[in-house]
């Protein structure tokens, strides 16, 4: 597993630079004068009329929103003073996040009655995809989008073996239209306390499907996909890109591999070259859709050996449903968690797989 840089930023916070062969981080003193960070900022408030937690984190009110590009905080900053990558250069870069969800060691105990409610322990880090300001995911060569889906690796590692970590997210916010307050290519990577109610639901999903027909429901959805055909994007040896049949989002694109793996962590060299080269494929044929590039989020779902019917996938969605549309969670989705899909599944499918 690919070993990084580490250094600390100015108030203590870690920042692990990876870099390509050939190239040596270049990091330099962090000096700017940071406050010192608080020792917690956020609380979990458990809500009983869904038995969910809600992360409350009022620090996150006065985060950095959409500065200038000569002030992005994400760019290289080689005077030290002014990004929160103090380095001439970099090629991908993780450090936690100044305006975190979750921070801080420890775990949840059993909910009482009343309100109930806990410190918001956790992690919080951005990764940085490049040193570019203009660049994109989609726009990175391969061995620079491996580096990347090896820093994911390498903190899934690293944060599932923290105490009170129970499941790790990398995910991709990408364009304003999704909310995105900063233009430069990064990501998110979040070390959650709790398994969240996505994950719980589909994890439930599986062991019920398991207890039916003695079968994994992830694999046995992938060899649906395949055996009919008119939804898959792209097939390999080792993975396998397809619209869902039951697709929520005008567009969404789901990357499995073809064998069953929990994480990042148990793919083999092999399988990280293949599922780097068809998760840019399939980026980009995103950004061939419409005139501009397509706001999407990606997010990869990852399991422990404690969730044995977890089967590693990267599901990809897009709120945009025509080249002058978006497609807005409104009453039915968002009070009622009941999607409605304006577009069918298979033409989607259809117009990605003419994108090759």
């Amino acid at each position: 597993m690919t070993a990084p840089t580490r250094a600390k930023l100015a108030d203590g916070r870690d920042i692990l630079f990876f870099a390509l062969p050939g190239h040596l981080p270049r990091p330099v003193a962090d000096r700017r004068p940071l406050p010192p960070r608080g020792k917690q900022h956020s609380e979990l408030r458990f809500d009983r009329s869904t038995g969910q937690w809600v992360i409350i984190a009022a620090l996150r009110q006065d985060r950095t929103y959409k500065p200038p590009p000569d002030q992005c905080p994400l760019c290289p900053g080689p005077t030290g003073l002014t990004s929160e990558v103090p380095a001439r250069d970099y090629d991908v870069v993780v450090f936690e996040n100044r305006f975190p969800s979750l921070s801080g060691a420890g775990g949840l105990s059993p909910v009482g009655d009343g309100f109930a409610s806990a410190p918001g322990h956790g992690r919080c880090e951005v990764i940085c995809f490049s040193g570019n300001h203009t660049g994109s995911f989609a726009a990175l060569e391969a061995p620079h989008a491996r580096l990347v889906v090896e820093a994911w690796r390498h903190r899934t590692a690293e944060l599932l073996s923290q105490p009170g970590i129970e499941q790790v997210f990398c995910f991709e916010n990408r364009g304003e239209e999704i909310g995105v307050t900063l233009t430069h290519p990064h990501g998110q990577i979040y070390g959650y306390p709790y398994l969240t109610p996505r994950t719980a639901t589909m994890l439930h999903q599986a062991r019920e499907h398991r207890i039916r027909h003695g079968n994994n429901l992830f694999q046995d959805l992938l060899a649906h996909e395949v055996a009919d055909g008119s939804r898959i994007i792209a097939r390999s040896d080792l993975f396998t890109a397809f619209v869902p049949f039951a697709a929520r989002w005008p567009v969404e694109v789901h990357i499995y591999p073809n064998r069953f793996v929990p994480n990042l962590i148990e793919l083999d060299s092999a399988e990280l070259d293949g599922f780097t080269q068809l998760y840019l494929d399939v980026l980009r044929r995103f950004d061939s859709m419409y005139s501009g590039p397509l706001p999407y989020i990606s997010a990869l779902h990852q399991y422990t050996d404690a969730q044995p019917e977890g089967y590693f996938h990267v599901e990809l969605m897009s709120i945009r449903r025509s080249a002058t549309a978006l497609k807005y969670l409104a009453g039915s989705e968002s009070a009622m968690d009941a999607f409605i899909s304006d577009v069918t599944p298979e033409s989607v499918a259809e117009r990605l797989r003419d994108l090759a």
